[in-house]
């Protein structure tokens, strides 16, 4: 249904600002008014489009993908769509429905550049509108991307203990590894994990054990230097990556851990003491040969030489051993 624009119409839109009412009544009288229904589809995606569109009443919804999905953006009375259509022959890029009934004044291309051309209000209004779209879009962009970002660093961290995952220290330590080899500085490191650690978790539950994984975790971080590197490999198993050391001097470092450790107090959730835990350490320096496989299974042998020697202690694996 289409019916005719009046002053009244037009006297409070933010793109007629200061545009004279005779010149817009003028050169937009000729543009039919929409009638839309509720649901109603003003725009399709793809849809070739030389129009811009104002709403007088009611509001539209804007919908990326599909009109069923939920939409990114409102548009109330006063509002409009199209522009970029209008200005660049464009396509639309998204599905526009009607909320409610609403009335949408129709402007075609050659209205358009007739107030653009005849009215330096409305081009300085519709600069202004773009100017205001853009910067909003420019905004979405930023916040997608810190959002992008912040997934990606979630999914390379472990919930529990707030250390690196498994998936961080299989994507990282071969880079680590080749610049060190590039540089020609030593790198080792730790692997080890909580002694009897099924067992505790059976006598004082799961929560108990969790918080000695975050209490491990802490621990660790406040025993290493701010260049060395700490990851929860998975369960209650551990890596620590050690910049710039040799094997004589990290086996130091895991020794002075593991006694660290084993002294710590274990919280519980409700604030009360939990019993201490011990670990096991494996140390390796890695070779002209290795790789990052080869590397960690070489500290997984040593960890479990110190595990089968009683726990609680630190070994180490010589390259080639």
């Amino acid at each position: 249904m289409k019916s005719s624009v009046t002053s009244e119409d037009l006297r409070e839109l933010f793109l007629l600002r200061r545009v004279p009412e005779e010149l817009a009544l003028e050169v937009l009288s000729g543009c039919p008014v929409l009638e839309l229904k509720s649901g109603q589809m003003l725009l399709r995606a793809g849809q070739s489009n030389q129009k811009l569109y104002i709403i007088l009443s009611g509001s539209l919804s804007v919908h990326l993908d599909s009109p069923e999905r939920d939409s990114v953006a409102r548009l109330e009375a006063g509002e409009s769509v199209g522009e970029l259509s209008v200005i660049d022959d464009s396509p639309a890029t998204a599905f526009v429905v009607a909320n409610s009934h609403s009335r949408i004044l129709e402007v075609d291309e050659s209205a358009f550049w007739e107030l653009v051309s005849s009215s330096h209000d409305f081009a300085c209004n519709m600069l202004q509108l773009l100017a205001e779209r853009l910067r909003s879009s420019d905004d979405a962009i930023t916040r997608n991307i810190r959002l992008r970002r912040r997934f990606e660093r979630d999914a390379l961290l472990d919930a529990l203990t707030g250390l690196k995952n498994r998936r961080w220290i299989d994507e990282r330590l071969p880079r680590i590894m080749d610049r060190h080899r590039r540089n020609g500085l030593p790198l080792s490191i730790i692997m080890f994990d909580v002694d009897l650690f099924k067992k505790y978790n059976d006598t004082y539950g799961h929560d108990a054990g969790d918080c000695v994984l975050a209490s491990v975790a802490r621990t660790t971080l406040e025993c290493l230097r701010p260049t060395d590197l700490s990851a929860r490999y998975g369960g209650e198993e551990f890596v620590v990556i050690l910049a710039g050391l040799p094997l004589e001097v990290a086996w130091k470092v895991a020794e002075r851990l593991r006694v660290t450790i084993s002294d710590a107090d274990v919280i519980s959730n409700d604030g009360g003491l939990l019993p201490p835990v011990t670990v096991s350490m494996g140390i390796a320096q890695a070779g002209p040969e290795d790789d990052a496989a080869s590397l960690l299974k070489r500290a997984d042998s040593a960890m479990y030489r110190a595990k089968d020697s009683g726990r609680d202690r630190s070994c180490m694996q010589e390259a080639g051993g």
